[in-house]
């Protein structure tokens, strides 16, 4: 057997990358494309590995050498008009050698892992295509299945359906062709493809014109959720990158993004803090429904939208404001007045001591069993610390310990007395018992403390964080003005004002999904209690703050978990955590969480 790869192409979409150099050139973690695949292909026992060079093929050939000389022969074949011509003509150039041997042709800007190879070697069918199914970032030519795995149809990019992705699987651009099939299939259709369209084609059309005319012997093979990425641009090579990361710096790979992990669609993220239960189906069909208006409709401004949200939480217009997210509200409230001492509750959500760096902080932790605390501990901590500000998050995060709302109104009123502002991040409160009673967005609350500011994400318990909303409620007029004027015109966009304003049809729904989720909640902590090597705190939060009681460290289970596609969340690594091994767990559907189970009791 022998392997060709076609790595001719000029990559210009890497940009500078690719500017002295062809794109197998390129580094994924600090090794070359070329020289990864190389490695891999020299384990196969090959009889010989030929490249088809064109963009920048002396230096390729320069670049490699004889360094594999003792592992495997290489030969090259060169295509010196690779800047006309597309991949057909490269393997064109290469239909001999293909009729000589069985082959393993690939292209040169993938990278996979070990196992896809030998899975492809190892299969007992002579001519094998790659295939994965369809996930978004896929790009290029598709094909159709059937049970048996005959391919039915390559699909080209002009008759790609989004209605058929279901049924969509992907050439990963690796496939087994025999002597046989070559010589008596491929080579001729080849042949005869390219005198009548001409070289500046693909190579995988002559396959589809052969599963189309002919009762071809060539099969899809699916690979299963094994690792594997093609680099087109640099936004690949920057997936590919963390995809590939080695063990030591895998977290932190995907960590730095803050999100955006629909990219890693295997990727189970229990780092993400949302209602897996709301919106529902309906809801987001009607949103779908008007996607061509809303995608090409300004949004409105400021008011517009502060009124829906009033609408939305059945508060004043004048008392509550929208933002991009709690992100760019956290941001203008510390911002738009001058705190000079602050009290903290520690463990919290390090964006508001982020967003402060001239004010004092003045921190809480509590000495207690799982970092509970009540408003008396509060009140005994910070009576004499003179604060301008209070912080508090209700539930908190990530510990999940909750103050019912009787104790936070008292709470306000000993901040009032003290001329303290109290600023409750409630983004959490819906997935408390009895919920329905435990927000402060409510006029009568808002009027009878003027010292009061409520935050809350609309991301969490909506579960709608894609598209970024955050409201901020006070009846301090001032305040409010300050934050409205400070806020971009058009700070949210028609997606989510549409969603503000249909939320109201929802409602019933909403309800049921806030309880449907607290029971999952309460099954997911006695099956979490039942890991011998855990900790679990209990929650009032869609989350669980455990501690790793023996076993591994908590920077070891991260990595370990990330080798079976779960990402959670490292909180030893947070301030004030007392040096302790924390992780926090999200809770999701119940299908993933017997998932993330199963692997806890495998590890």
């Amino acid at each position: 057997m022998q392997a060709i790869i076609l790595a001719a192409g000029m990559g210009k979409r890497l940009g500078e990358l690719t500017k002295g150099h062809t794109k197998c050139m390129i580094e994924v973690n600090g090794t070359k494309l070329i020289d990864r695949v190389i490695h891999q292909l020299s384990k196969l026992n090959l009889n010989r590995l030929i490249i088809v060079t064109g963009y920048k093929g002396k230096e390729l050939k320069e670049y490699i050498g004889d360094r594999y000389n003792t592992l495997l022969k290489i030969e090259y074949i060169d295509n010196p008009i690779y800047d006309k011509t597309n991949n057909i003509y490269s393997l064109s150039l290469a239909k001999e050698d293909l009729c000589k041997d069985d082959t393993i042709l690939l292209e040169s800007d993938l990278i996979f892992e070990d196992s896809v190879l030998e899975m492809l070697i190892t299969n007992n069918e002579p001519n094998l295509a790659l295939v994965a199914k369809y996930e978004t970032w896929m790009d290029g030519t598709m094909v159709r299945i059937d049970a048996d795995d005959n391919i039915v149809n390559f699909v080209p990019k002009a008759a790609f359906r989004y209605e058929d992705i279901d049924v969509y699987y992907k050439t990963v651009n690796i496939y087994k062709f025999s002597r046989k099939f070559s010589k008596n299939e491929y080579v001729p259709f080849l042949e005869a493809y390219s005198k009548v369209m001409g070289n500046n084609e693909y190579y995988e059309q002559v396959l589809r014109v052969i599963t189309m005319v002919h009762n071809s012997s060539l099969k899809a093979l699916p690979i299963g959720e094994k690792k594997w990425y093609e680099i087109d641009d640099i936004q690949d090579l920057d997936i590919a990158s963390a995809i590939f990361s080695d063990h030591e710096t895998r977290y932190h790979e995907y960590h730095k993004r803050y999100g955006g992990y629909w990219r890693f669609p295997s990727l189970l993220d229990y780092c993400y803090l949302v209602n897996p239960f709301f919106p529902p189906k309906r809801m987001i069909d009607e949103m779908r429904a008007n996607f061509d208006t809303l995608l090409t409709e300004y949004p409105s401004g400021q008011w517009v939208n502060s009124l829906l949200a009033a609408k939305y939480f059945g508060v004043k217009q004048d008392y509550i404001v929208v933002g991009n997210g709690a992100a760019e509200l956290i941001k203008s409230f510390t911002e738009s007045h001058r705190y000079d001492r602050i009290g903290v509750t520690y463990p919290t959500f390090d964006e508001y001591p982020n967003r402060l760096p001239n004010a004092e902080i003045i921190p809480f932790i509590s000495k207690k069993t799982d970092f509970r605390y009540d408003v008396a501990d509060l009140e005994r901590h910070f009576v004499d610390k003179n604060l301008d500000l209070l912080l508090l998050i209700n539930p908190d995060n990530p510990s999940g310990n909750f103050l019912p709302i009787k104790d936070v109104l008292n709470l306000a009123k000993w901040c009032r007395d003290r001329n303290i502002h109290l600023l409750v991040d409630e983004s959490f409160v819906d997935f408390t018992d009895g919920f329905e009673e435990n927000s402060l967005i409510h006029n009568d609350i808002l009027e009878a403390n003027p010292n009061l500011s409520v935050m809350k994400s609309i991301s969490k318990s909506y579960g709608v964080p894609g598209l970024r909303l955050g409201v901020f409620a006070t009846s301090d007029m001032t305040l409010i003005a300050a934050m409205k004027k400070d806020v971009a015109i058009w700070n949210i966009n028609s997606f989510a004002e549409f969603y503000l304003q249909i939320y109201g049809k929802y409602e019933a729904d909403y309800r049921k999904a806030c309880h449907k989720f607290i029971a999952e909640r309460d099954r997911f902590f006695i099956e979490l209690q039942q890991i011998p090597w855990l900790h679990v705190m209990p929650s009032q939060a869609n989350y669980f703050l455990c501690e790793i009681i023996k076993r591994y460290t908590a920077e070891e289970l991260t990595r370990i978990l990330l080798d079976h596609n779960v990402l959670i969340s490292n909180c030893g690594r947070k301030n004030n955590m007392g040096g302790k091994n924390l992780i926090r767990i999200a809770v999701r559907s119940k299908e993933d969480n017997n998932k993330l189970i199963s692997i806890l009791n495998l590890i």
